[in-house]
């Protein structure tokens, strides 16, 4: 596939490491006062690997608790359109792993879901977008 998400090739899911946590997860972060669900996942995307990414279509928002307080968050599937990724304070490191292979990676059961809801929408449009990301 293209940076363009154009192309045949299978796709990647793009996972960090966070040091902080030491797991394995995919980007997501907080969203900013007044901004939009998809602003933020492309904001906190980018902060956090530095690609800059087009986003191709929802998938499952996730709810839990975090440090005991509620948490929702909202993914999408994404391609990269421009950047590369450089280790920051918040992420030290980023692969791009086949679906398998980034299930088996994950840290988090809850995010090996969003893996079956990416793959599951793929076979229905017959895209093939490389990442998911949320904010």
């Amino acid at each position: 596939m293209r940076q363009d998400g154009t192309g045949p090739r299978k796709p990647r899911i793009a996972l960090i490491h966070r040091p902080k946590y030491d797991d394995w997860s995919l980007p997501k972060g907080k969203l900013l006062p007044g901004e939009s669900p998809w602003r933020a996942a492309l904001r906190e995307v980018e902060e956090e690997t530095g690609l800059r990414c087009r986003l191709i279509a929802p998938l499952p928002a996730q709810y839990y608790l975090a440090n005991g307080r509620p948490k929702e968050v909202r993914y999408w599937a994404a391609v990269p359109v421009s950047g590369e990724f450089r280790p920051n304070r918040e992420v030290d490191r980023m692969k791009w792993l086949k679906p398998g292979k980034a299930r088996a990676k994950l840290t988090h059961d809850r995010d090996r879901e969003l893996i079956d809801a990416l793959l599951l929408q793929l076979a229905e449009t017959g895209d093939g977008p490389p990442q998911v990301g949320g904010g």
